[in-house]
């Protein structure tokens, strides 16, 4: 049997690894990301017909939040069960989030359905944590994290509840889920200060190829 030439033994020196093929940015779990952002004014105009009084429209409205929400698991499925994990789909994929749950308790505060400060706390941490992420950029990208996804389906849960038209007898659920939804919030956007500042103290940049 015939071998193939192995380059390392005739020459003394390792061959060479071929570079890593880069991932375009055009793949389809960024798409599912950015389809998300296309849906969140749809979801706010369908929110604010009739002044969010009508059952038909607040029906309408939950279906796509929960249609947006869910290309949110997609897409991370997607990226990861085919390398399609890019740079561009860590920091579009949260801020796709944020846009999405954010235009959600905006729009119940101002139907004053939902009080603003809740609106406030959690407006506070993701704006903080998007601008964390972009403060170590040169340094690497900071990935969700399990609590991070626990508090965004928990935040998804309760809002899909102030969504709905449900008699007032469900309040206390909804209210014990956004509580919960709260205290993942702050929590988690407490890991996200200690990690960015200890990524950044490790004073490591990444060098793009």
């Amino acid at each position: 049997m015939s071998a193939v030439p192995d380059e390392s033994a005739q020459t003394g020196r390792p061959t060479p690894v071929p570079p890593r093929t880069r991932v375009s940015n055009l793949n389809v779990a960024n798409f599912l990301t950015l389809s998300r952002l296309v849906l969140v004014p749809v979801f706010v105009v369908a929110l604010f017909v009739d002044g969010g009084a009508s059952t038909g429209w607040r029906c309408v409205a939950t279906a796509l939040f929960a249609i947006a929400s869910l290309t949110d698991q997609v897409d991370g499925w997607v990226a990861r069960r085919y390398g399609l994990i890019t740079d561009f789909g860590k920091i579009a994929d949260p801020i796709a989030d944020k846009a999405l749950i954010g235009a959600a308790l905006v729009g119940l505060s101002v139907l004053g359905e939902l009080p603003w400060w809740v609106t406030i706390v959690i407006a506070v941490r993701e704006i903080g944590v998007t601008l964390l992420r972009f403060w170590v950029i040169r340094y690497g990208v900071i990935p969700a994290s399990r609590g991070g996804k626990a508090k965004t389906l928990t935040q998804i849960a309760a809002i899909v509840l102030f969504l709905l038209p449900l008699p007032a007898g469900s309040d206390p659920v909804s209210w014990a889920l956004m509580a919960l939804a709260l205290a993942l919030t702050v929590v988690t956007g407490a890991d996200y200060v200690v990690r960015a500042v200890r990524l950044r103290a490790s004073g490591t940049r990444t060098v793009a190829p």
